[in-house]
């Protein structure tokens, strides 16, 4: 058994572990609608696919980015979680098929896990109610629990500090974004992984930098499960 095998997973909620049914998009529209901008036109395609882009990210970062302004940013910040909250009572949330088992197969084989979100902590938390994942990892992170959020490294290396993990070789990071990618690399982990159940496609998880591309959290269990054996 090699000398830096895995102790910590520290997986992305929606896309990689939740099918959220869109709802991001959704409630960035009710956000930017709020914040004033043109509901169709150049600004607006160009506000989607910012968002489609920087899937992952902090929402707030990505509104600030947008808006260039922190008044109008902290606005729609505000609007976009009332919107996801409102919408998670009216989608089907879900857990991608397996994740729930790839979850529990890992901490069962000595693996401490953490779920990591770009959402607000008082989103994350509406969302592990809805699904009734409270205990299901060792820990949860959002941006504002580590400092800041993808494309840093902060909520990745909080998850190390918290969990005790013996150095940074020892840590594996799956996510469906190229943000998920940049964090995991910016924090030096040893497997940073993209999956293909959420927003963006193998060649871009690629070209991000992904030391594995895979179909979904099942196979990422399954491989750091391999390590172990």
């Amino acid at each position: 058994m090699p000398d830096n095998m895995i102790q910590l997973a520290v997986l992305d909620m929606a896309g990689t572990t939740v099918a959220d049914g869109g709802l991001v998009q959704r409630a960035f529209e009710a956000a930017a609608t709020a914040a004033g901008m043109d509901t169709e036109g150049p600004r607006r395609e160009h506000a989607r696919q910012y968002v489609l882009d920087t899937m992952g990210q902090s929402k707030i970062a990505v509104f600030r980015a947008l808006l260039g302004d922190e008044d109008r940013a902290q606005a729609a910040n505000r609007a976009f979680e009332d919107a996801y909250d409102a919408l998670i009572g009216e989608v089907d949330i879900s857990p991608i098929p397996g994740a729930a088992e790839a979850i529990s197969s890992l901490r069962d084989a000595g693996v401490r896990v953490a779920l990591t979100t770009g959402f607000s902590r008082s989103t994350q938390d509406r969302l592990l109610d809805a699904l009734g994942w409270r205990e299901i990892a060792d820990l949860t992170l959002a941006p504002s629990d580590a400092g800041r959020g993808r494309p840093y490294p902060d909520m990745v290396l909080t998850a190390l500090l918290r969990l005790r993990v013996d150095a940074v070789d020892r840590v594996a990071v799956l996510g469906d974004t190229t943000s998920d990618i940049a964090t995991g690399r910016a924090a030096g982990a040893r497997i940073v992984a993209g999956v293909l159940t959420g927003a963006h496609d193998e060649p871009r998880l690629r070209a991000a930098g992904a030391t594995h591309v895979l179909p979904s959290v099942v196979e990422f269990a399954e491989l750091i499960r391999a390590e172990r054996a």
